[in-house]
């Protein structure tokens, strides 16, 4: 058996890839970095605030999604060294985490540091892992030359005071996210083909659907802590009730007939790795934003019911279950060429009623929320009891 066989998943043997323990140990830190992110939101509640928070949240999610990708062709389970990279990813995340709310102040070299250390350093070790002659030796190879060309500028920006970071900060992350995208393009060799990647589609379906769990129990967190302080009075507990509710429905919307079909298809389509790339890696960000935007809502209704939440205050409450919902269409589109249109117009609706929000509180925006989100639901199982329904569901919705 060769060094590479011995740290990769099997192939080809027809058996379902698992998540392992030391994975879900991982996902530990990024429940942290997702309410160091909601806290961040909250302590700066302004469109300066939200737009640091956002920035933050693609660099958290890169660095997730990334680990998710080496975990899905790497057995942390049989692999001691494997374990070890994931160990020390993990750590290493922590440290990135624990900056976050000082990313933009004194922490700046911190963050940045651990983020570069967290690329590349798993990159190369990957790398290190695999014979030169593994097909995935290329791939990874890849993933070093650009992981290491924006973490120069984001070494860079760390010395910088303040929003001059985001000089060279956004292009850094800017490189990141086009490096999908472009295929990793290097001079004299080219793209590389989303075919290579070679992923097993149900394994990272259902890692996806992990962080998906994550966002969702930290918003539970989140609203079940401030109803606790604030007090559980009658108002409190209602206002606990309204955000449960949200919460709960967003569960059900993502999990449901197209999460299961979507799995199906990333691991039975011929391409996967650009079905990966396109549904999970990309269209995956709008969900978790409004995830988060809608914890924070949470928070803000049982903090202050009877106020007018104010413009970003509105924007959270309505804009946070829109956004999700325009992902979750984006992710169904790209995974089975079908649009939910009851999603979209849910989600159109919402947007609708922001420029009226700010004359009504916080307790009534939210139970608007939490009245059409529930219906939605019904909605679209009552459509699937229809045979025609049903077929259509087969593929998508």
């Amino acid at each position: 058996m060769s060094t590479s066989i011995r740290h990769l998943r099997p192939r080809g043997t027809g058996e379902t890839q698992q998540t392992t323990p030391v994975e879900l140990f991982f996902d530990l830190v990024y429940v942290f970095a997702v309410t160091q992110l909601s806290h961040q939101i909250l302590d700066d509640l302004s469109v300066a605030g939200v737009a640091r928070a956002a920035f933050l949240l693609l660099i958290v999610w890169w660095a997730w999604i990334y680990t998710t990708w080496m975990a899905n062709w790497f057995d942390p389970g049989a692999s001691a060294p494997v374990r070890g990279v994931l160990t020390a990813v993990m750590l290493v995340s922590l440290l990135m985490a624990a900056a976050l709310p000082e990313a933009f102040g004194d922490r700046a070299l911190l963050f940045a540091g651990s983020y570069v250390a967290l690329q590349v350093g798993r990159n190369a070790a990957a790398a290190a892992l695999l014979s030169r002659r593994h097909r995935l030796r290329e791939v990874f190879e890849r993933l070093i030359v650009w992981s290491a060309a924006s973490g120069v500028l984001w070494l860079a920006g760390a010395t910088l005071d303040g929003d001059q970071r985001l000089v060279l900060w956004i292009p850094a992350l800017a490189l990141e996210l086009a490096a999908p995208a472009a295929g990793y393009w290097l001079p004299g060799r080219g793209r590389a083909v989303t075919t290579d990647y070679d992923i097993e589609g149900t394994h990272f379906a259902e890692r996806c659907q992990v962080f998906i769990i994550i966002a969702l129990g930290e918003s539970i967190v989140v609203t079940g802590a401030t109803a606790s302080a604030a007090g559980l009075t009658p108002t409190v507990v209602l206002c606990l009730v309204v955000a449960f509710v949200e919460t709960a429905a967003l569960w059900w919307l993502y999990f449901g007939t197209t999460t299961e079909n979507a799995r199906h298809t990333l691991q039975s389509c011929e391409d996967p790795g650009r079905l990966a790339r396109d549904a999970y890696t990309y269209a995956h960000l709008p969900i978790v934003a409004g995830i988060i935007a809608t914890a924070v809502a949470g928070e803000l209704l049982i903090a202050a019911p009877h106020e007018a939440p104010g413009g970003v205050g509105v924007v959270m409450i309505l804009g946070g279950p829109a956004l999700y919902l325009l992902g979750e269409s984006l992710f169904c589109w790209r995974m089975t060429g079908v649009t939910s249109s009851k999603r979209v117009a849910v989600a159109a609706l919402l947007i609708l009623l922001v420029p009226f929000g700010g004359e009504l509180s916080a307790l009534v925006l939210s139970l608007v929320v939490a009245s059409l989100l529930p219906a939605l639901v019904v909605w679209e199982r009552q459509l699937i009891q229809t045979p025609r329904a049903r077929r259509a569901a087969a593929s998508g919705y």
